[in-house]
Parts: C-alpha cells; structure tokens; sequence
C-alpha cells in the first residue's frame, strides 16, 4: 500500500510535503520577488533597500521640485537698486541743503515761497528737514538689503508723486525723479533682489 504522504513503493521513508515556514514567500522577511534570498539586489532581485533612496539624485538632499534647480540670488545689489539709492542720496542733501539755507537770513524769503508766509520760517525749517531723513534713511539701508528700505522708499515716492502731480509745472523735475524712484523700486530685478533677503 502505497504511503499516506506519497512515498510510493520504493521503500524508501515516507517525506512530508514541503511547507511554508512562517516567514516563506514574498514578504519583508521572505524571498523577495525575482529570486535570491539575499535581498540586496545582487543575485536576481531588488531587495528591500536596493535601488535610488527617496532623496537621490543631485543636490544635498536629491532632485529639486519640477526639476527646477534653486539659483541664487545675488548679494551684489542690482543697477536699479544703486541708482535709486544715489536719487534719493540726492534729494536727501537737497533737503538738508535747504533746510541750513532756511536757517539763515533768506529763511524768511525762503518760508514765504514755500508757505506764502515768512512768519512760518521754523515750521519750513523742521519739515524740510524731516523730508531729508525721509530720503537719506532709505538710502543708506537700501543697499544694505534692508526691505524696510525699499518700502519707506515706495511710500516716499508715492507722496512726491502726488505732491508734484498738485504743483505742476513748476514741479515736473520733481515728479519725473519720484517716478523714477517708484519705477526702480518696483520692477522685477529690485524685487527678486530683496525677495532673497528673506530666505
């Protein structure tokens, strides 16, 4: 009679049927897919730690989003940036300038030009002084990449612009410069410039 597991009748003693260990087949412990037991992707198969890691590729920490390399933003400030600065360097002095020539003897003709009154020489004197700062402080941060800078900058531009729009035409040197200004603090390379300042 032939054996209960398939021995047969040679004689021979009777073998069970190969099974399954309990970590045999595809799995994290088993034989990996393909073949080879090693599991390192030298003999028939990827292993578990074979192939590209997740941060591969170059770069420090592997390939960049999109594929679009990070490029980096120069620290030399851009020409838009150095000519704006030397623009309000200019009417800053300008302003100080004026303000000493008001505290002489032509600061009565100078406050009535200005004002329509001689009596408001002091009031001229402080404003105008206070519009040099307005213009200096700006000018010697904003190559020091200060974003601060550019927007004291943008706004003092702005109210040059509105205040030489009102005084036309005698102010049409005025608001050709302060519309410089708002041009240069606003295009794409003053921009970028100051967007790497953030980083």
């Amino acid at each position: 009679m032939s054996d209960q597991y398939g021995g047969g009748s040679t004689g021979g003693p009777a073998r069970e049927p190969e099974r399954p260990g309990p970590y045999q087949g595809s799995g994290v412990f088993g034989s990996q897919p393909g073949g080879g037991a090693s599991g390192d992707g030298r003999s028939g198969g990827p292993g578990p730690y074979s192939g590209p890691g997740p941060y591969s590729g170059p770069g420090p920490f592997g390939p960049q989003p999109n594929g679009y390399p990070l490029q980096a933003v120069p620290s030399a400030p851009p020409t838009q940036v150095t000519i704006a600065s030397v623009i309000s360097y200019g009417l800053g002095g300008l302003c100080v300038l004026l303000g000493l020539l008001t505290l002489t003897s032509a600061g009565g003709q100078i406050a009535e030009m200005l004002t329509g009154s001689a009596d408001s020489r002091n009031l001229v004197v402080v404003v105008i002084l206070l519009c040099g700062v307005a213009y200096l402080l700006p000018a010697v941060f904003l190559r020091k990449r200060r974003p601060w800078a550019r927007v004291m900058l943008i706004v003092v531009a702005a109210l040059g612009i509105a205040g030489g729009v009102s005084a036309l035409p005698s102010s049409i040197l005025g608001l050709a410069l302060h519309a410089t200004l708002l041009v240069l603090m606003l295009v794409q390379p003053t921009k970028t410039w100051f967007l790497g300042a953030r980083r």
